[in-house]
């Protein structure tokens, strides 16, 4: 009876790494938010900046939420959270509520402000497809029809989001998708089969609108329209290579005085490189990469002490943040076209920043429910005996 109590009172711990990371990251990015944005906001010197604290909040405090939720609640309502994120879709196409910005319909007006909703699709779609794993794990693993299902929501929400058109997250979602069913322990030959009718399926979708091909050969040469197609990479480009090897020095960034269009968003990390240079880059990336190898680590664990479902939405939350990241530095360097896709935590972006928060909480709830599983298996190695008294033996307090 001991035992049994001391097991089912078990708590867990939370990954304090995660949270020094994440906290890094957002705070840093609050940072260059106000640095970036303080010669084209608004409402004042500091408008941009206390907006993407207040979003911070509110992120946070829905993160903390996330954090006290079970993950089995996570687990049970996984369809209905994938209704959730086709309801979301739709809702931009609504009269009244979709808003279109720069020709794009992927925002919904809430009163206040708007919100993206393929922020939320991301989360909503990961904890569906963590449970399908789960559910069907022989499946995926050993026949083809057990990949074919989940690429094909997948697909579904795809559609929906070219729709609007965001070509970017469509990608995002693609990757993370076939990243979590090949960690799911599907064969490469089965992803290697599928993959070779969406190939040409993808590049048609790529070529069939003019912006899109503008998008795509811009950047091999942006220096032969530099005024135009090119104009935002240049102008990217210029703020890099001003910053050398240690940049300027914190708020003396040229280009994000109207020169750099979306200095406080997509390119942000141009004025990083421009205000801290190189090095200030290398930095901002090795704190990413040990926030995703930490997720993926995470994920790891859960896996090995049978934590499935935890694994499979670590690894698809690691992916996430850590593919957006990957391509933002991308586009602001020149070596991806330009996606629209925000630098997690870091760039100016309301709906961007809060789910992203929502996300490290989700990690949190995952690294905290992890360490309450080993606990519990570490008890239940104890002999009997040993817990006479109240504790195991050799245990200190």
């Amino acid at each position: 009876m001991a035992q049994a109590k001391r097991i089912d009172d078990t708590l867990g711990r939370y990954d304090i790494g995660l949270i020094v990371l994440a906290g890094a990251l957002a705070a840093f990015g609050l940072i260059m938010v106000a640095s970036s944005s303080i010669a084209i906001s608004p409402g004042g010197p500091f408008y941009y900046a206390i907006k993407h604290m207040l979003f911070l909040a509110l992120g946070t405090a829905i993160a903390i939420a996330v954090m006290r939720t079970e993950l089995e609640w996570f687990e049970r309502n996984a369809f209905l959270l994938l209704l959730l994120a086709v309801f979301l879709l739709l809702l931009v196409f609504v009269p009244g509520l979709g808003v279109k910005i720069n020709g794009a319909r992927r925002w919904i007006r809430l009163g206040i402000s708007n919100f993206q909703s393929v922020e939320a699709v991301k989360l909503c779609f990961i904890v569906y497809l963590a449970s399908y794993l789960v559910r069907h794990q022989e499946a995926v693993q050993t026949r083809l029809f057990g990949v074919i299902k989940p690429i094909g929501v997948a697909g579904a929400l795809v559609v929906l989001l070219l729709l609007q058109p965001d070509f970017g997250s469509s990608a995002l979602i693609i990757a993370v998708t076939v990243g979590m069913i090949w960690l799911g322990g599907a064969r490469m030959r089965n992803l290697v089969y599928l993959s070779i009718p969406l190939l040409p399926l993808i590049a048609w979708v790529a070529t069939t609108s003019d912006y899109r091909v503008k998008r795509l050969t811009s950047f091999l040469n942006p220096w032969a329209d530099p005024f135009k197609d090119g104009f935002q990479l240049t102008q990217a480009l210029i703020a890099i290579g001003r910053g050398e090897w240690f940049g300027v020095g914190l708020g003396g960034s040229v280009q994000k005085l109207h020169y750099l269009p979306e200095a406080n968003t997509d390119f942000i990390l141009a004025v990083i490189g421009e205000e801290f240079g190189f090095v200030g880059i290398v930095l901002v990336l090795s704190v990413f990469a040990l926030l995703v190898g930490r997720g993926l680590m995470l994920g790891m664990k859960a896996i090995e002490l049978r934590q499935r479902f935890a694994g499979y939405c670590a690894f698809g939350i690691a992916l996430c943040i850590g593919l957006q990241a990957l391509v933002s530095v991308g586009v602001n360097m020149g070596v991806l076209p330009t996606k629209g896709l925000t630098l997690p935590l870091i760039s100016s972006g309301g709906s961007s920043v809060m789910m992203t928060c929502v996300m490290v909480g989700f990690l949190l709830r995952i690294s905290y429910e992890v360490d309450r599983a080993e606990r519990i298996r570490d008890a239940s190695l104890v002999e009997p005996r040993d817990l006479i008294g109240g504790a195991p033996a050799g245990a200190t307090a």
